[in-house]
């Protein structure tokens, strides 16, 4: 069972500059894999990205949600970015590797696919398809509520996700010096961030999967 992120990148036509996400996406998926074979970039701000281990994928999906809100936005008055990203998570086979991910093929592309399509219809962000009914129904209710939050997250929010996420078992006071924030700022972030809620989320996605997969 592999996992495929289908994505792409919401109101990017806003920003004059696409460097300011294009290239720290594309530094960030270079660390999972080779172009095209592992993930590629399409139509300017379309994606796809296989993740061989699908009890990493919404990890995987966080980190580029995090990345993503981390773009300073236009209006340096508002503390949240311009753009955002809706992403499909896959859960499947992968039959068929192709030169480039676009002509691999197997249930996995299918339900990421699928899925993708129906996102903006369910006003969601974010979303999962897998080989297993209840498991999606829960999930995906699951992330719909995480997305009230998470659509939301300010830059200096996304900052510390991002970190949180790179090193799970990273310190507030490490965090601090790591931000240039005193440790009662850190925590402040923390929680405006829902951090803890965020580690809940994917550690019981983890443990399903793993259940699951058993």
């Amino acid at each position: 069972m592999v996992a495929i992120i289908t994505g792409d990148i919401i109101a990017s036509r806003k920003l004059v500059n696409q460097e300011k996400w294009l290239n720290p996406l594309k530094k960030l998926f270079s660390t999972w894999g080779e172009s095209p074979k592992d993930w590629k970039l399409d139509r300017g701000d379309f994606f796809q990205v296989e993740i061989t281990d699908s009890q990493e994928a919404l990890l995987k999906a966080m980190e580029i949600k995090a990345l993503i809100k981390k773009v300073a936005p236009l209006d340096e008055r508002k503390k949240s970015s311009t753009i955002d990203v809706r992403m499909a998570i896959g859960i499947g086979e992968k039959n068929y590797t192709g030169e480039s991910i676009s002509e691999s093929n197997g249930s996995a592309f299918i339900n990421s696919g699928e899925k993708f399509d129906l996102l903006k219809k369910e006003n969601s962000t974010m979303g999962i398809k897998s080989p297993w009914k209840s498991f999606d129904e829960e999930m995906n209710l699951y992330l719909k509520l995480a997305g009230i939050f998470m659509d939301k997250w300010s830059v200096s929010s996304a900052e510390l996700v991002q970190i949180v996420l790179n090193n799970p078992d990273i310190t507030q006071e490490e965090i601090g010096k790591q931000l240039g924030i005193k440790q009662s700022g850190v925590s402040r972030r923390w929680n405006r961030a829902n951090m803890n809620e965020i580690l809940e989320l994917e550690k019981m996605y983890r443990n399903k999967i793993k259940s699951l997969l058993q």
